[in-house]
């Protein structure tokens, strides 16, 4: 369970606490509110994210104290979109939080994964993998002392490619020509990205440069069955709400409009390939 997952939890049962003290059933309250029981059950158990017209209506409709509603209110500002600090994730180093992804991946059913600025991580070499824990151990100022068992992690995470899950990978052209590795790294990992175009049941795609595109993208992200993970520079968010997860969905459809699929992402992923073996060879 993530840090995340937990403060959900807790979140939940206060509010669990709040209906026992008011002396209300949850099948009361959704009456009272006009809910499905399911919503209730799911807020208590910290299975969903609450907005804050939910907790002010909870809470105003057990009779709780103006003092309460605002003090969940702060909570669940800390809570709904949870920012974790990279650099409080990773002071140990890069394993545990590697460990956490395996994990969460291979629990999901279904894996949507876009990338602008870096190869996916479930499509990484070790060379490269190693490269960005390098970088990202430098920029955060945290330990680097475990980055050969961060990347056996990493490695580890793929095996989720041949589970037979619902997965799709959108890399950018952007993210190949502006490497975090050398150019033989890169050629290993153009060359693992043109074997990923046959990976049975695996939906990958590249954004080629000069195509125009949908809409805005500011960050890469990773949609895990209802779970959205977010990174930036500084930090990484957690989205489980339903609308904004909505829009991350309508996002990833949206960019397959204009990815290249299957020979024509195979083209272009070698012509890059011959760049960089210009580059070794030079």
């Amino acid at each position: 369970m993530t840090s995340f997952e937990q403060r959900r939890q807790e979140f939940g049962e206060r509010l669990r606490r709040f209906r026992d003290e008011a002396g209300m059933t949850g099948r009361e309250l959704a009456s009272a509110l006009g809910w499905p029981h399911s919503k209730i059950s799911k807020l208590e158990n910290g299975k969903q994210t609450a907005e804050d017209s939910d907790v002010r209506q909870w809470l105003d409709a057990i009779g709780a104290s103006e003092s309460s509603v605002e003090q969940m209110l702060e909570e669940l500002s800390d809570l709904r979109i949870s920012k974790a600090a990279w650099r409080a994730q990773l002071r140990a180093g890069h394993r545990a939080r590697q460990q956490q992804s395996f994990e969460s991946e291979h629990a999901a059913t279904r894996i949507r994964n876009a990338e602008f600025g870096v190869v996916p991580g479930l499509l990484q070499t070790a060379d490269y993998a190693r490269a960005v824990f390098r970088t990202q151990a430098e920029l955060l100022q945290v330990p680097d002392s475990d980055i050969e068992a961060s990347v056996r992690v990493r490695m580890q995470r793929q095996q989720v490619l041949y589970q037979g899950k619902d997965i799709e990978i959108i890399v950018s052209q952007h993210a190949l020509r502006h490497p975090v590795a050398p150019p033989d790294a890169m050629l290993g990992q153009l060359d693992r990205l043109v074997s990923a175009v046959d990976i049975p049941g695996l939906r990958f795609g590249v954004l080629p440069e000069f195509r125009r595109l949908p809409n805005i993208t500011m960050n890469g992200f990773i949609m895990l069955d209802d779970v959205v993970q977010v990174e930036h520079v500084s930090a990484e968010l957690t989205i489980d709400d339903p609308e904004q997860v909505a829009i991350y969905r309508r996002l990833m459809d949206r960019l397959w409009q204009v990815a290249c699929e299957g020979d024509e992402a195979r083209a272009i992923l070698q012509r890059l390939a011959a760049e960089y073996r210009h580059q070794t060879e030079g």
